[in-house]
């Protein structure tokens, strides 16, 4: 497939004539090229368009790194710099009371989070020892692993970035388009290639996307960020929902093993699920459809308001009809068979314990506390995993860890050492649920803290509902995402219990850290009949130091009044206000 022209532009229809009165003018433009053109209508599209944001790299190894984070003028430190995965950072000691009030430049910090680029979440064991040592050496030590199945590293140096290239690249890995109105890593399932049950594996086409696409300035101006998701695999692991672009697999009754096609999904302050196309896509059409799907969003995404420039807006004006036709005569150059919808799956995303491969080999999923790691404790596990004859890893959409390819006689003893790394294979349902987004540590649109706060909640609930785990009372499965700001890195619409920081009025009238509570939302691979966002009920509001009192005492409500057989979400959409608070 060749890419389409970003030519031709058409007026917008006048609006109509009210009697008698002159007519209106006409509605403000879109920004989106095929249909305004590409005169640039804010200030953050003028920079992009002057100087792509890939081309910042040849700044920071030739001018920046040698003259310092003074040398850096604010369209590369606040804009290019995301397209090598590199933000600034919040500076120490800022409360979030102050997040709202002070400029970007106020909070930031002269350090940088620098993500690595991991798609598919696939590492081996070299690459992960690499990026350990990047961390003990450049980055205090610091290593979180997202829900997006990248590793986050902070308190990077600018002086340092290209010696971190440099290793990074020895071993294949990239910070190319971790960040930035680009697309972003692609998330893949994590089990791709050994699971059993797996129904096609997208690893060569993960692959390919990455080659062709990624750093390539045919789709490095989007308007915004661009989020892929593909798997293979029953469990539909990738949340495939909240993306812009997914690929679920499936086995047509005609056609065999392809892909459902997925398209327009994110959340932040406007949470939208994404929406069939109705379309399956054979393996072989999978890397044009990416292609298609994504330059429909360079060409006709909407770039004049950076609060209505993501997929899904366009989706939702659209409708998956209109949006599939257009996929089809303007970018495909042909039509995509009918498809059914993938069936729902029946086990869980995560891979959290110990399963067997296809090829007679075990895989061990392990979660660490809220996704906080270290670069020391990187380089550890790779010791430990080559030490038991695993060279292979994986990163998960879940802030989990699945370790490849062990034999049978080193399954128990891996388990207690990855125990003993912080790294459970067998987690409470709390520790197992619980995601944590960066928070005020680090992140300078954070309101709250969120690693600590994750920790200290598991431990104490783990302590106080050890009576519900003992009797086989609590659910199997309960997700408790936190999250330091209403933007939902840690998908608080689609947990379980989701909570998203803010500050909260107290009697003394010094405003406390606290989170707006969201109840019962679920994807495909949770425990809802079908996907759905939480409810939120009015002036349901809790402070941080009292979040391990609120969900013992929701979750022991819901103990006591559920249905049999009903779910922890069935039960908060349905519960009285009361019941919740």
């Amino acid at each position: 497939m060749t890419d389409t022209a970003l030519a031709g532009a058409s007026a917008d229809a006048a609006a109509a004539k009210r009697p008698a009165r002159t007519s209106r003018p006409a509605a403000k433009p879109h920004g989106q090229w095929k249909v305004d053109g590409k005169t640039p209508l804010n200030a953050n599209e003028t920079w992009k368009q002057e100087d792509d944001g890939l081309n910042v790299r040849e700044r920071i190894e030739s001018i920046y790194a040698k003259e310092g984070f003074d040398a850096i003028p604010s369209q590369d430190l606040h804009g290019r710099f995301r397209w090598w995965g590199l933000y600034t950072q919040r500076k120490q000691g800022i409360d979030g009371g102050k997040t709202a009030t002070l400029e970007p430049h106020e909070l930031e910090d002269k350090y940088f989070m620098l993500r690595v680029r991991i798609d598919g979440g696939a590492l081996t064991t070299e690459q992960l020892r690499v990026i350990g040592q990047i961390s003990v050496d450049f980055a205090r030590d610091s290593a979180d692993v997202t829900d997006r199945q990248n590793i986050q590293l902070h308190w990077i140096e600018v002086e340092n970035v290209p010696e971190i290239w440099r290793r990074l690249e020895a071993v294949g890995l990239s910070t190319t388009e971790a960040c930035g109105d680009v697309p972003r890593v692609i998330l893949g399932s994590p089990v791709a290639g050994i699971a059993k049950d797996e129904i096609i594996d997208p690893t060569p086409l993960i692959e390919e996307l990455g080659e062709r696409f990624i750093g390539n300035p045919i789709v490095s101006n989007l308007p915004r960020k661009y989020k892929t998701a593909i798997t293979g695999h029953p469990s539909q692991d990738v949340v495939h929902e909240i993306n812009d672009f997914g690929l679920v697999g499936m086995v047509h009754p005609d056609l065999g093993a392809g892909y459902d096609l997925w398209v327009g999904g994110a959340l932040a302050t406007n949470p939208m699920l994404a929406k069939r196309l109705g379309a399956f896509v054979k393996p072989e059409q999978a890397a044009d459809v990416w292609l298609g799907v994504t330059s429909i969003f360079r060409d006709y995404g909407y770039r004049r308001m950076r609060t209505k420039a993501r997929l899904k807006f366009l989706l939702a004006d659209w409708g998956p009809e209109k949006f599939r036709q257009i996929l089809e005569d303007e970018y495909l150059g042909y039509k995509l068979a009918e498809g059914p919808a993938a069936p729902k799956p029946a086990t869980p995303g995560d891979h959290v314990g110990v399963h067997e491969q296809k090829d007679g080999k075990f895989f061990i999923g392990a979660t660490p506390l809220g996704g906080r790691l270290s670069g020391s404790g990187l380089v550890k596990l790779a010791d430990t995993l080559e030490a038991r004859g695993s060279f292979r890893l994986r990163t998960t959409p879940h802030q989990k860890i699945v370790v490849l390819d062990v034999e049978k006689e080193q399954v128990e003893p891996l388990v207690a050492e990855l125990d003993a790394l912080g790294l459970s294979a067998r987690p409470s349902v709390f520790r197992r649920g619980t995601i944590a987004c960066t928070g005020i540590e680090y992140c300078k649109l954070a309101i709250v803290e969120t690693k600590m706060t994750a920790a200290t909640a598991v431990a104490e609930l783990e302590r106080r509902l050890a009576d519900l785990a003992d009797s086989g009372q609590l659910p199997a499965a309960l997700s408790l995402h936190i999250n330091g700001c209403p933007n939902s890195c840690a998908r608080i619409q689609t947990a379980d219990i989701g909570l998203k920081g803010m500050m909260l009025p107290t009697p003394d009238g010094d405003p406390s850290p606290g989170f707006q509570v969201h109840l019962g939302g679920g994807l495909a691979s949770s425990d809802r009949e079908e996907a759905g966002l939480g409810r939120t009920v009015r002036g349901l509001k809790v402070y941080v130091d009292d979040l391990p009192d609120y969900v013992e005492r929701v979750v022991r409500r819901f103990v006591a009044d559920r249905a049999e057989g009903q779910t922890f979400a069935e039960w908060a959409h349905a519960a009285d206000e009361e019941a919740l608070q």
